[in-house]
């Protein structure tokens, strides 16, 4: 007995070949779905990622940037001003954004107003330093006159990547905000100590030993951490970027730092010599002459009977 009839027969070769072209054609079209998705998912993965990357970029910047806190106590007017007995005078830290308030100076006219814009890298300030520090100190701490000492970092390219000028500045900031008193003395110490303008200069390590070593006495601790973090790096560059920028106060003759060092006498500039003691000695008591005599009024005549 037949099993089946004409109408249950295999079906032909050009059928089956017609089937499995339909069959490859829904597989590529379901394989073309299948890339989109893994196309899409791939590209929306590679945003997360560089979403990731860039945050964590952003986030690292972030961290790295100095960050705006309060100036150095005693330097509200961004330097710091030293009068009879070898004192500091105390004013509180200038708030960040704030303008610098400029030191009061003598209306008498007989004090002579030294101000001093000093970059610790620079060898013409290293010269005026050795050659006037001693004889500024004598008339300071007699009263005869007050020296107001700015320290600003123009040269933070030139000690080979290390940043000297600008750590050497936050460093004297440090010993003005914890010991004032002592403050011309290390000022005094890092001339003594002036790497020359190129070299790396003098490590973190070494400005802690000279502050001790300069005779610091108040609060060595706080002025190691201060120096380590340098806490007034951005006071530094803000107080720098001030004197490029000008206004200069209490200056007759001067609109803006151009070099270091400026050494102004009650406003008015000197442009003599650096290495003369002499000569600056000669032009602070002619400067300050002409302060008295306008401070002081001629007497009226008094009539005659």
């Amino acid at each position: 007995m037949t099993i089946g009839g004409p109408g249950e027969s295999r079906p032909s070769k050009n059928k089956r070949r017609d089937a499995a072209r339909t069959k490859a054609a829904q597989l590529r079209v379901e394989q073309k779905k299948r890339d989109r998705r893994n196309r899409v998912f791939l590209q929306g993965g590679i945003a997360v990622v560089l979403v990731a990357i860039v945050s964590v970029i952003a986030l690292v910047i972030v961290n790295n940037l100095p960050k705006n806190g309060p100036g150095p106590r005693n330097m509200a007017s961004d330097g710091i001003l030293i009068g009879e007995g070898l004192t500091a005078v105390t004013t509180p830290a200038l708030q960040p954004g704030a303008d610098p308030v400029p030191s009061p100076t003598d209306e008498t006219g007989t004090v002579a107003d030294i101000r001093v814009y000093v970059d610790y890298l620079c060898p013409f300030c290293g010269t005026f330093e050795t050659t006037n520090s001693e004889q500024i100190a004598k008339w300071v701490d007699s009263g005869a006159a007050t020296v107001e000492v700015h320290p600003i970092s123009i040269l933070t390219s030139k000690s080979a990547g290390t940043q000297y000028s600008l750590r050497a500045a936050n460093a004297a900031a440090c010993v003005a905000n914890y010991s004032p008193d002592d403050f011309l003395d290390f000022s005094t110490a890092l001339f003594a100590d002036q790497p020359v303008e190129g070299t790396a200069g003098l490590s973190d390590e070494e400005l802690k030993a000279l502050v001790e070593s300069s005779g610091v006495s108040k609060s060595l601790t706080a002025i190691n951490t201060c120096i380590d973090d340098t806490t007034f790096k951005s006071w530094v560059q803000d107080a720098t970027n001030r004197a490029l920028d000008g206004p200069i106060p209490n200056s007759t003759s001067l609109e803006a730092i151009t070099g270091t060092p400026t050494v102004l006498v009650n406003g008015k500039q000197y442009v003599g010599a650096l290495e003369d003691p002499k000569e600056f000695a000669a032009f602070v008591l002619q400067t300050a002459s002409e302060a008295y005599s306008t401070a002081t009024p001629t007497p009226t005549p008094t009539p005659a009977p």
